[in-house]
Protein backbone atom coordinates (compact mmCIF):
# COMPACT_ATOMS: atom_id res chain seq x y z
CA UNK A 1 0.00 0.00 0.00
CA UNK A 2 2.87 2.42 -0.04
CA UNK A 3 1.74 5.39 -2.17
CA UNK A 4 4.93 6.77 -3.54
CA UNK A 5 8.21 5.15 -4.95
CA UNK A 6 9.15 2.87 -2.13
CA UNK A 7 6.50 4.74 0.22
CA UNK A 8 7.80 6.77 3.67
CA UNK A 9 9.45 4.85 6.14
CA UNK A 10 6.00 4.67 8.11
CA UNK A 11 4.65 2.56 5.68
CA UNK A 12 7.33 0.27 4.98
CA UNK A 13 7.50 -0.43 8.85
CA UNK A 14 3.40 -1.06 8.41
CA UNK A 15 4.26 -3.40 5.31
CA UNK A 16 7.06 -5.44 6.88
CA UNK A 17 4.39 -5.66 9.82
CA UNK A 18 1.94 -7.22 8.02
CA UNK A 19 0.09 -3.90 9.63
CA UNK A 20 -3.40 -3.56 7.44
CA UNK A 21 -3.64 0.02 6.88
CA UNK A 22 -4.85 2.78 4.58
CA UNK A 23 -3.09 5.65 2.45
CA UNK A 24 -5.07 8.98 2.39
CA UNK A 25 -3.18 11.98 0.40
CA UNK A 26 -4.30 15.17 -0.07
CA UNK A 27 -2.38 18.47 -1.38
CA UNK A 28 -1.22 20.39 1.59
CA UNK A 29 -1.43 23.96 2.26
CA UNK A 30 2.21 25.41 3.26
CA UNK A 31 0.03 28.53 4.98
CA UNK A 32 -2.32 26.14 7.25
CA UNK A 33 -1.67 26.85 10.64
CA UNK A 34 -2.28 23.43 11.94
CA UNK A 35 -1.06 20.43 9.79
CA UNK A 36 -3.85 17.80 11.86
CA UNK A 37 -6.92 20.04 11.40
CA UNK A 38 -5.98 20.24 7.34
CA UNK A 39 -5.41 16.62 7.07
CA UNK A 40 -8.62 16.19 8.76
CA UNK A 41 -10.42 19.06 6.68
CA UNK A 42 -8.83 17.85 3.76
CA UNK A 43 -9.84 14.13 4.12
CA UNK A 44 -13.11 15.12 5.33
CA UNK A 45 -12.59 13.19 8.87
CA UNK A 46 -13.53 14.03 12.14
CA UNK A 47 -10.65 15.57 13.87
CA UNK A 48 -11.25 13.70 16.86
CA UNK A 49 -10.38 10.62 14.75
CA UNK A 50 -7.60 12.00 13.51
CA UNK A 51 -4.06 11.96 15.63
CA UNK A 52 -1.21 14.54 15.62
CA UNK A 53 2.49 12.96 16.35
CA UNK A 54 3.99 15.12 18.98
CA UNK A 55 7.55 14.67 21.17
CA UNK A 56 8.26 15.76 24.98
CA UNK A 57 10.54 15.32 27.39
CA UNK A 58 9.82 13.99 29.88
CA UNK A 59 12.68 14.63 32.88
CA UNK A 60 14.91 14.53 30.47
CA UNK A 61 14.21 11.79 28.17
CA UNK A 62 12.12 11.83 24.83
CA UNK A 63 9.00 10.19 24.71
CA UNK A 64 5.99 10.51 22.15
CA UNK A 65 2.42 11.46 22.66
CA UNK A 66 -0.13 10.76 20.53
CA UNK A 67 -3.53 12.66 20.51
CA UNK A 68 -6.28 14.21 18.27
CA UNK A 69 -5.83 16.62 16.42
CA UNK A 70 -9.21 18.69 17.35
CA UNK A 71 -7.37 18.70 21.24
CA UNK A 72 -3.62 19.35 22.79
CA UNK A 73 -1.74 17.55 24.70
CA UNK A 74 -2.16 17.29 28.39
CA UNK A 75 1.94 17.28 28.75
CA UNK A 76 1.10 16.84 33.26
CA UNK A 77 -0.99 14.01 32.17
CA UNK A 78 1.74 12.91 29.94
CA UNK A 79 4.20 13.14 32.08
CA UNK A 80 2.59 11.05 35.07
CA UNK A 81 1.95 8.28 32.35
CA UNK A 82 5.44 8.08 31.61
CA UNK A 83 6.20 7.80 35.12
CA UNK A 84 8.12 10.74 35.29
CA UNK A 85 7.18 14.79 37.28
CA UNK A 86 7.53 16.99 34.31
CA UNK A 87 7.60 17.48 30.31
CA UNK A 88 7.43 20.00 28.17
CA UNK A 89 7.70 20.09 24.20
CA UNK A 90 11.16 18.77 22.44
CA UNK A 91 12.74 21.38 20.56
CA UNK A 92 11.52 20.76 17.15
CA UNK A 93 14.78 20.84 15.27
CA UNK A 94 15.60 18.19 17.63
CA UNK A 95 11.92 16.05 17.22
CA UNK A 96 13.00 15.94 13.13
CA UNK A 97 16.50 14.65 14.12
CA UNK A 98 15.21 11.63 16.69
CA UNK A 99 12.49 10.29 13.94
CA UNK A 100 13.69 10.72 10.99
CA UNK A 101 10.61 13.16 9.26
CA UNK A 102 9.63 16.76 9.27
CA UNK A 103 6.90 18.87 11.25
CA UNK A 104 3.68 18.13 10.04
CA UNK A 105 5.17 14.45 9.04
CA UNK A 106 5.89 13.07 11.84
CA UNK A 107 4.59 9.35 11.97
CA UNK A 108 4.36 7.46 15.18
CA UNK A 109 5.40 4.25 13.33
CA UNK A 110 9.33 3.64 11.32
CA UNK A 111 10.69 6.34 13.49
CA UNK A 112 14.88 6.67 13.05
CA UNK A 113 14.62 5.31 16.91
CA UNK A 114 11.58 3.55 19.01
CA UNK A 115 10.55 6.17 21.46
CA UNK A 116 8.75 5.47 24.50
CA UNK A 117 4.93 5.61 22.63
CA UNK A 118 1.98 7.05 24.80
CA UNK A 119 -1.40 7.11 22.99
CA UNK A 120 -4.58 8.74 23.88
CA UNK A 121 -6.92 6.21 25.52
CA UNK A 122 -9.99 7.68 23.01
CA UNK A 123 -8.06 6.26 19.97
CA UNK A 124 -9.80 3.19 21.49
CA UNK A 125 -13.19 4.68 20.54
CA UNK A 126 -12.48 4.60 17.20
CA UNK A 127 -12.47 1.15 14.89
CA UNK A 128 -9.58 3.39 12.55
CA UNK A 129 -7.66 6.46 13.65
CA UNK A 130 -5.81 8.37 11.21
CA UNK A 131 -1.98 9.48 11.85
CA UNK A 132 0.82 11.08 9.77
CA UNK A 133 2.02 9.03 7.22
CA UNK A 134 5.63 10.17 7.11
CA UNK A 135 5.40 13.50 5.16
CA UNK A 136 2.92 16.11 5.07
CA UNK A 137 -0.04 15.62 3.10
CA UNK A 138 -0.10 11.94 3.74
CA UNK A 139 -2.19 10.01 6.39
CA UNK A 140 -2.68 6.57 7.09
CA UNK A 141 -5.78 4.87 8.18
CA UNK A 142 -5.13 2.46 11.01
CA UNK A 143 -6.94 0.33 13.51
CA UNK A 144 -6.09 1.79 17.16
CA UNK A 145 -5.15 -2.41 18.31
CA UNK A 146 -2.34 -2.46 15.25
CA UNK A 147 -0.85 1.30 16.14
CA UNK A 148 -0.54 0.09 19.52
CA UNK A 149 1.00 -2.78 18.40
CA UNK A 150 3.26 -1.60 15.56
CA UNK A 151 4.70 1.08 18.49
CA UNK A 152 4.68 -0.67 21.52
CA UNK A 153 2.00 2.17 22.98
CA UNK A 154 0.83 2.52 26.16
CA UNK A 155 -2.71 4.11 26.26
CA UNK A 156 -3.48 6.60 28.91
CA UNK A 157 -5.98 9.84 29.14
CA UNK A 158 -3.13 12.38 27.79
CA UNK A 159 -4.90 14.43 25.25
CA UNK A 160 -6.60 17.87 26.35
CA UNK A 161 -10.19 18.33 24.15
CA UNK A 162 -10.63 21.90 23.09
CA UNK A 163 -13.02 23.98 24.55
CA UNK A 164 -14.03 25.64 20.82
CA UNK A 165 -15.14 23.31 18.08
Amino acid sequence: MAGRSGGTPATVALQKAGVIFTLHEYSHDPRAESFGLEAADALGLDPRQVYKTLLADVDGSTVVGIVPVAGSLDLKALAGAAGGRRAEMTDPARAQRLTGYVLGGISPVGQRRPLPTYLDDTALLWERVYVSGGRRGLDIGIAPTDLIAVTAAVTAPIGRSSATR
